[in-house]
């Protein structure tokens, strides 16, 4: 095939997958997928990935515009749908990738990474630029990482793994929505890697909770489940005793599951993960929120928000949102994500001025969790081309603070 000219999207995929000299599993394990998936795809025996996969094929093979592979006649930016990369995204990526094979530093001190961590943690949640505040911290703190696992060992190695392991959690949350889906991956994997050789249940709970998201993003729906219920069961011997971090990591387990389920349209059972995740809520203290996963009891309105918008059921999610107000969720970013799901519920029911005043309201709280929301950027395209009458002006003023208007 010399030219993608009049070629299906399988073929398209296949002839640029070629030209770049990438086998099938490669590019199959750079979007969460088997070679024989990708073999399907473009032979035909599947039918055409929807966007989010297209934008994941077209990032792997290296298309900025999305046309090449759909062979629309208009150009579509890869950027505008899949976001651009941050600044501080390369640097992270080379740390992860710096493997320090012959360092000869000396070891860090523990108790001081532990600090920086628990600090860094504590901008991400507090920052409406967390990802630039993130993005400046973690690649010495990933190195810093790296090097103290390789040079310790007994209990000091273990607790350096623990460390690692969060390292790790912190990074996930800033690779997410980026366009670079091998990274989410990497990271991912490492965490749990880490975890499991710290021998650690909470660590392992956590790095679970990372993993789900992975896999549920592709489409890994009965895997998701399985890595959370079995995540879970390892905490569940130690909840009678344990800290609130272990109670709030089961609890965040559950959710996971509802999410899940509710993606894939199980109302009855999403809504039963809920409950348990609700009841173990509850027997957390009213002002209790865990680091990474934000889980509480406020979380737990926003977390029904969620489940409302999944089920295509609006109505209840905003009855939902309206037994929260936003500003008892602590976390600026997990903030400006539950004002974007309550813009889903809106733009749901086709109320588009509504739509539009939460999201502006999400950009005004943490810019830098709505500019990589792909929910919000749909949202926003939609809006663009057919604005609310009395509002365009404003649609237009969002839509350049996000990228996504010149």
């Amino acid at each position: 095939m010399d030219e993608p000219n009049g070629r299906t999207v399988g073929q398209r995929i296949k002839y640029f997958r070629e030209q770049i000299g990438m086998s099938r599993p490669v590019l199959g394990g750079l979007i969460g997928r088997s070679a024989e998936w990708v073999k399907a795809v473009e032979t035909g025996r599947l039918q055409t990935p929807r966007l989010p996969m297209l934008l994941r094929i077209a990032h792997a093979l290296g298309i900025e515009d999305l046309a090449e592979l759909t062979g629309n006649s208009h150009a579509v930016p890869v950027r505008v749908f899949a976001g651009t990369a941050h600044a501080a995204l390369a640097a992270v990526r080379a740390a992860l990738t710096d493997y320090q094979l012959s360092s000869t530093a000396p070891p860090p001190n523990l108790p001081h990474l532990r600090a920086r961590l628990e600090q860094a943690w504590a901008i991400r949640h507090a920052s409406p630029d967390h990802r630039t505040q993130v993005g400046a911290l973690l690649p010495d703190l990933i190195r810093d990482a790296h090097h103290a696992v390789a040079s310790m060992d007994g209990e000091e190695r273990r607790e350096a793994r623990r460390l690692a392991a969060g390292v790790y959690h912190l990074a996930d949350m800033y690779v997410a929505y980026q366009p670079a889906p091998e990274l989410v991956w990497l990271v991912a994997d490492r965490a749990m890697a880490q975890a499991r050789e710290a021998d650690d249940p909470l660590a392992v709970g956590g790095s679970a909770w990372a993993l789900v998201s992975v896999l549920r993003d592709s489409g890994r729906w009965a895997e998701a489940v399985s890595v959370a219920l079995d995540a879970a069961k390892l905490l569940e011997p130690y909840l009678a005793d344990a800290p609130d971090d272990w109670l709030a990591m089961w609890g965040a387990l559950q959710f996971e599951v509802a999410y899940t389920l509710a993606r894939r349209g199980r109302y009855g059972d999403a809504w039963h993960y809920w409950d348990r995740a609700d009841e173990a809520a509850r027997r957390l203290p009213a002002d209790y929120r865990h680091t990474q996963t934000s889980f509480g009891q406020a979380v737990m309105h926003a977390h029904a928000v969620t489940l409302g918008v999944e089920l295509r059921r609006p109505g209840e999610a905003l009855r939902a949102a309206d037994r929260l107000d936003p500003d008892d969720i602590a976390s600026v970013p997990r903030r400006s994500r539950h004002l974007i799901e309550v813009a889903r519920a809106h733009h749901q029911r086709g109320e588009r001025l509504a739509t539009l005043l939460l999201l502006d309201k999400a950009e005004r709280t943490a810019p830098e969790t709505i500019r990589y929301n792909g929910f919000a950027r749909d949202m926003m395209l939609d809006l663009l081309a057919q604005p609310p009458t009395a509002a365009r002006a404003e649609v237009r003023d969002l839509a350049v603070r996000l990228g996504l208007a010149a």
